[in-house]
């Protein structure tokens, strides 16, 4: 089992277009079994990571050994959701703009697609070109996976990424105001920056 996921993480990182051609028939079982091995990888990595570059005084509520268990579970646990979530909302818009292959085509693009990023994500500074790497992979899956455009395929990553992020910003401002004011701080100007 191992080497398959060892050999399907290397096709990924150095031949997406080519593995995901070859991974559309894949069963859900083996396409969720890879991508919980890979969460496991990068939560461990990451809580590692955090544990070394975190003051310790972030955990002392905590015995030393658990900050890394937190960190681990808490990791792992919204990866999933957040993955699973993100390829659902994907779904919609590739639906959208003429993708019909169903949603787990498009859960086949964002876990396989997200292999870089779990591998090799979480090392400090240079992680983010992973995840860029993971996210140009994704869209190659999406267009490989639901047989779009390129275009077609990067138009619905853009309004799956745009829609929460505007939100964000248009509501973000609003749900601020109301939590100070329900928690009874002072949002004056001049007592914010005290």
């Amino acid at each position: 089992m191992m080497d398959t996921i060892i050999a399907k993480a290397k096709g990924f990182l150095l031949n997406p277009v080519e593995t995901f051609q070859e991974a559309g028939s894949d069963e859900p079982k083996k396409v969720f079994t890879y991508f919980a091995v890979l969460v496991f990888i990068y939560s461990l990595f990451t809580g590692f990571v955090k544990q070394i570059a975190l003051d310790s005084t972030f955990f002392n509520v905590f015995p030393a050994e658990s900050g890394i268990f937190i960190v681990f579970i808490t990791t792992f646990i919204v990866t999933c959701i957040a993955a699973l979530i993100f390829a659902a909302w994907l779904h919609l818009w590739a639906y959208i703009l003429g993708g019909k292959n169903g949603i787990m085509q498009t859960m086949k693009a964002i876990l396989y697609g997200s292999t870089a990023h779990l591998l090799l994500g979480w090392i400090p500074f240079i992680g983010m070109l992973f995840s860029l790497w993971a996210l140009m992979a994704s869209i190659l899956g999406v267009r490989e996976l639901q047989n779009l455009s390129t275009g077609k395929a990067v138009t619905a990553f853009v309004i799956a990424v745009a829609i929460p992020l505007i939100l964000i910003v248009v509501l973000g401002p609003f749900f601020f105001v109301t939590f100070m004011s329900v928690t009874g701080v002072d949002i004056a100007p001049e007592n914010l920056f005290l």
